[in-house]
C-alpha cells in the first residue's frame, strides 16, 4: 500500500509529489498528459494583475513559497527552471501612466511596482508612452519542469503513463484500490480533465482555452518580457512566446487558425520588425467561475481530495496551494475559505 495515488502530473501534481517526497510518504501517480496547459503555459510568475494594476490573490505569500520551491526543483532535476525576467507592463495613454504611479503608492504594491518610467529605447517595438516595470517576477520553464520529472517519476518506478479511468476506482473507508495499487487516499490534479470526473463534477470549472504563437526574430532584439494586449516572452535564440488568447467555446488542445490570428493582429500593433511564425500550441486553463483554486475533499468521501482550479496563475499557486491541502489532510490543518471547495457545497446538495 502507498500514502497517496495521484492522478495528473501538471503544476499541481508536480507540487504535490514533491510535497510527499519532503514528508518521506509513498505515493503513485498516473497521468496521460491529455492536459497540457501547464506545458504550454508562458510560465510567468508576475504578483501583479496588469491590466488593472491590482495584486493578485495572496500573491505576495504565493512567491515567498514558489522562489524556494523550483529551486529546490531545479538542484533535484539537474536544469535550470527559473529565468530571472524583466517585465514591461506598457502605457496605453497617459491615464494608464498615473494610474501606475498611484497603485505604486499602495503599502501591498509598491515591492511589486516601480516607480521609475522606463522609456521605449527598442525600434522594433511601438511604445511611445513608454513602461512601467514588475519587481520580484521571473519565468520558469513550465515545459522542461513536467519533461524533467516525468522522466524523474519513470526511473523510480512510480508514474503509470495511462488514461485513468473511473470505473475502475474502489473506494473504502480506510483506502482507495486502482487496479493493483491500493493506497489510503487519492488526490485528483487533473486540470480541466476535471469535467469527466464523476466524483468532483459538480464543480464550476469553466476552461478557457489559451493559445500561444512562437516566432523567430532577429530584429525584434529584446530581452524584456512585454505586455501590452498580450504578452511577448523572450525564450533566446531570437525566439519569443506571444500570447495568449481566453477562447471559452473550444475546449480541444489543438492550435487554430482563428487563434493565431488574435495573436498575430495584436503583434502587429506593438512590434515594427519582420518576424516568422514557427510554431503554435494550445491548452486549456482549469479557470473557475470565482478566480479561486479548488482545494479539499470530497463532500462524503473522505479519502477522495482535490487540488485544481489554477488558472493562468499555475506557477505562483502551485507551491501554495499544495502546502494547505497537504497541512489539511495530514495535519487537519485549515484550509483559506476562498479556495476550499466546501463553498460549492450547494452544487453537491442539488446536483
Amino acid at each position: 500500500m502507498v500514502d497517496y495515488l495521484i492522478v495528473g502530473l501538471g503544476l499541481a501534481g508536480v507540487s504535490f509529489c514533491e510535497k510527499l517526497s519532503e514528508n518521506g510518504k509513498s505515493f503513485k501517480v498516473i497521468s496521460d498528459s491529455s492536459q497540457n496547459s501547464s506545458l504550454v503555459a508562458g510560465g510567468l510568475y508576475n504578483p501583479v494583475i496588469l491590466k488593472r494594476f491590482t495584486l493578485a490573490w495572496k500573491a505576495d505569500e504565493q512567491l515567498q513559497l514558489a522562489k524556494p520551491f523550483y529551486g529546490s526543483l531545479e538542484r533535484k532535476l539537474g536544469v535550470q527552471l527559473d529565468y530571472p525576467l524583466r517585465i514591461f507592463r506598457r502605457f496605453n495613454s497617459i491615464e494608464e501612466q498615473n494610474q501606475w504611479f498611484e497603485a505604486a503608492d499602495k503599502k501591498s504594491l509598491s515591492p511589486f511596482l516601480s516607480t521609475t518610467l522606463h522609456s521605449n529605447k527598442n525600434e522594433s517595438i511601438d511604445a511611445p508612452l513608454g513602461y512601467g516595470e514588475v519587481l520580484n517576477a521571473g519565468r520558469i520553464d513550465t515545459r522542461l519542469l513536467i519533461q524533467a520529472y516525468n522522466s524523474e517519476l519513470l526511473k523510480k518506478q512510480l508514474l503509470i503513463q495511462e488514461t485513468f479511468q473511473y470505473q475502475n476506482l474502489l473506494v473504502e473507508a480506510s483506502q482507495v484500490v486502482y487496479k493493483d495499487i491500493t493506497a489510503k487516499r487519492i488526490v485528483f490534479a487533473e486540470g480541466y480533465g476535471l469535467k469527466a470526473n464523476p466524483y468532483f463534477n459538480y464543480l464550476p470549472v469553466n476552461g478557457s482555452k489559451g493559445e500561444y504563437v512562437i516566432i523567430k526574430s532577429e530584429k525584434l532584439n529584446e530581452e524584456k518580457a512585454i505586455k501590452s494586449s498580450l504578452f511577448v516572452i523572450p525564450l533566446g535564440d531570437d525566439l519569443y512566446q506571444v500570447g495568449a488568447n481566453y477562447e471559452w467555446k473550444d475546449k480541444t488542445n489543438s492550435p487554430t487558425p482563428k487563434g493565431r490570428d488574435w495573436v498575430l493582429e495584436r503583434l502587429d500593433k506593438l512590434i515594427r520588425c519582420d518576424y516568422e511564425v514557427v510554431g503554435q500550441m494550445a491548452g486549456v486553463r482549469p479557470t473557475v467561475s470565482d478566480r479561486r483554486p479548488l482545494i479539499g475533499a470530497h463532500p462524503e468521501k473522505e479519502n477522495l481530495f482535490l487540488l485544481n482550479g489554477f488558472g493562468s496563475r499555475g506557477v505562483l499557486i502551485a507551491p501554495f496551494a499544495t502546502a494547505q491541502l497537504y497541512n489539511f489532510i495530514e495535519n487537519g490543518g485549515a484550509l483559506e475559505p476562498e479556495m476550499d471547495v466546501n463553498r460549492f457545497s450547494k452544487k453537491w446538495v442539488s446536483r
